[in-house]
């Protein structure tokens, strides 16, 4: 491994970007966004050995950097490739970024070491995997050293917060000892110990189920949070279905990844999110996820219900590290930070930068339920679910793509994208949609803007209001089903009957912003006209009178 080193040159051709800004990829472009990563972290790693040369305290009381660095060159010397996987781990581009604004003063300086002395710890692991002797100090957490891509081992007995161990490495075992008086014990790196936990990798393919780095969440370093052997085989099974649909869908076009769908091989860290054994129901609520541009191809998951599920989570992610991996090496658009703009699928005003990783992700989930909505093995329910999302995030993916296309702020590489996504958008337009569902999907997404607008703007002038907690958005996912016996306003509008729905929604408070946007979204349904029209243009400045008022 050499610091200096970098590919020859990087460049993306106008087949591979075309394909990027339409929501998709070919095998080149993927390629470039990976070579493009690994030029990063080889620049920020340049950036951290400057930092460290002549000052010893940064890595006080661990040792002279040089140790490590020293034993990684050999290493790569030994085996290359080992040596590329572990650079561009996600775990490791974590760790860069957030070591770099430490030192950056973007954070304390106390027990620096702590950090920094994670390059000892990359040392170990690329020692340990090209087959090589070492003998050299490591950084422990409460007892514990994380080896990168391998494991974690924890020392017996009471640790302090942050320590400093010892490892030797011999014949592909290593011994572990600090100085708490305890007994050094020697470890293979497989099978499972009492004090020896390996890294998962969940099959098919080579992702990583990390449960154990502590620099696998978006920022600060996490404790690790090892999971019940019940969790573990949920995540294997969700997984094993998804990779089927994801390689599925590649398959459709051998050519380019379109739009909606992801080659799981290209995948290289799944991280659950509060993992708690439920059983084989899988359910945690809520579903969450999110992902860094800091760590391209990782993601932070809440186990899904359902495979299908986490496939799309799967696709969502991973658009976002498409989007940030491109906006390392080109400014997309001029954003000033303010975060004053509408996104369908936040409660929250958001940013330029936001609104372009909504609309590329949220563009990639739409094709993925098209792909759904068009299975001939599904039945009718899972079809009519699937097109219901395809048709709600078409709408809204298009309804930003329009934000972003007239706000003047894109650079020419930014509009590139932006049409090409409103070019796919725009094709999407002639498939199908059943009726009832359609209704749904447009029902749905004007329920959220009207409430959106009623908690964040004043209504004269148009201005923010100080951010409203984040408020629950049971519609959005709820009318993706009818009742069959309705018996709640939004039940009643979801099976369109606006006008059963719209006395119910007056018997609530309009102080409630929800039943608000209920009342305004049912009277332009069911009296449709130029006032309701309006009142859903600027629903934060229409009158709608309380109940009994004349």
């Amino acid at each position: 491994m050499n610091a200096d080193a970098s590919y020859p040159s990087l460049a993306l051709s106008s087949e591979d970007l075309h394909a990027l800004a339409s929501g998709g990829a070919t095998p080149t472009a993927l390629t470039f966004l990976e070579k493009g990563e690994r030029t990063r972290r080889l620049l920020l790693l340049r950036q951290l050995l400057d930092a460290l040369a002549g000052r010893p305290e940064l890595t006080a009381p661990i040792g002279p950097w040089t140790h490590a660095w020293n034993l990684l060159e050999l290493g790569a010397r030994t085996a290359p490739a080992i040596a590329d996987e572990l650079l561009t781990s996600p775990q490791t581009g974590t760790w860069l970024a957030h070591t770099l604004r430490r030192l950056h003063r973007q954070h304390t300086w106390a027990d620096m070491w702590t950090d920094t002395g994670r390059l000892f710890a990359l040392a170990a692991t690329a020692a340990l995997r090209c087959g090589l002797d070492a003998d050299l100090p490591v950084p422990l957490r409460e007892g514990s050293l994380s080896l990168p891509s391998v494991g974690l081992v924890t020392a017996p007995g009471q640790h302090p917060e942050h320590s400093v161990g010892r490892l030797v490495i011999s014949q592909g075992m290593f011994t572990l000892a600090t100085d708490q008086g305890t007994t050094p014990r020697t470890f293979l790196t497989s099978p499972p110990a009492a004090h020896w936990l390996p890294l998962r990798i969940l099959t098919p393919g080579t992702v990583t189920l990390d449960d154990l780095d502590p620099y696998r969440d978006l920022d600060e370093p996490v404790a690790p949070q090892p999971l019940s052997a019940g969790e573990a085989a949920g995540w294997q099974s969700l997984y094993a279905e998804a990779h089927a649909i994801l390689t599925a869908d590649a398959r459709a076009d051998s050519d380019i990844l379109v739009a909606g769908t992801v080659d799981p091989n290209r995948i290289r860290t799944i991280v659950p999110w509060q993992p708690t054994d439920t059983g084989d129901s899988g359910t945690h609520l809520p579903q969450l996820s999110a992902s860094t541009g800091d760590a391209y191809a990782s993601m932070v998951i809440s186990r899904p219900p359902d495979a299908v599920r986490l496939a799309e989570t799967l696709v969502h992610e991973f658009q976002h590290s498409k989007l940030a991996a491109l906006l390392h090496h080109f400014a997309l658009l001029d954003d000033d930070r303010t975060e004053c703009y509408y996104a369908p699928w936040r409660s929250d005003p958001r940013h330029l930068t936001g609104l372009l990783h909504g609309a590329y992700a949220f563009t990639g989930v739409a094709g993925f339920w098209r792909l759904r909505m068009r299975d001939p093995w599904s039945d009718t329910a899972a079809r009519e679910f699937a097109a219901y999302h395809f048709a709600l995030r078409r709408l809204q993916a298009r309804l930003v793509v329009r934000t972003l296309g007239r706000s003047g702020r894109l650079t020419p590489h930014g509009s590139a994208i932006v049409d090409g996504l409103a070019r796919t958008l725009t094709d999407w337009l002639h498939e199908e949609v059943p009726e009832r569902v359609l209704y749904r999907a447009r029902t749905a997404a004007r329920l959220h803007r009207t409430e959106w607008r009623l908690r964040n703007l004043r209504p004269l002038p148009h201005a923010l209001v100080p951010p409203d907690s984040s408020w629950p958005d049971p519609r959005t996912p709820g009318f993706a089903h009818v009742s069959a016996n309705p018996t709640t306003a939004d039940e009643f509008l979801a099976a369109g009957d606006p006008a059963a729905a719209l006395p119910m929604y007056r018997r609530a408070s309009l102080d409630d912003p929800s039943a608000r946007a209920g009342v305004i979204v049912s009277t332009a349904l069911a009296f449709p006209g130029r006032a309701a029209a309006a009142a859903l243009a600027r629903p934060e400045s229409a009158h709608v009178p309380n109940p009994g008022e004349q």
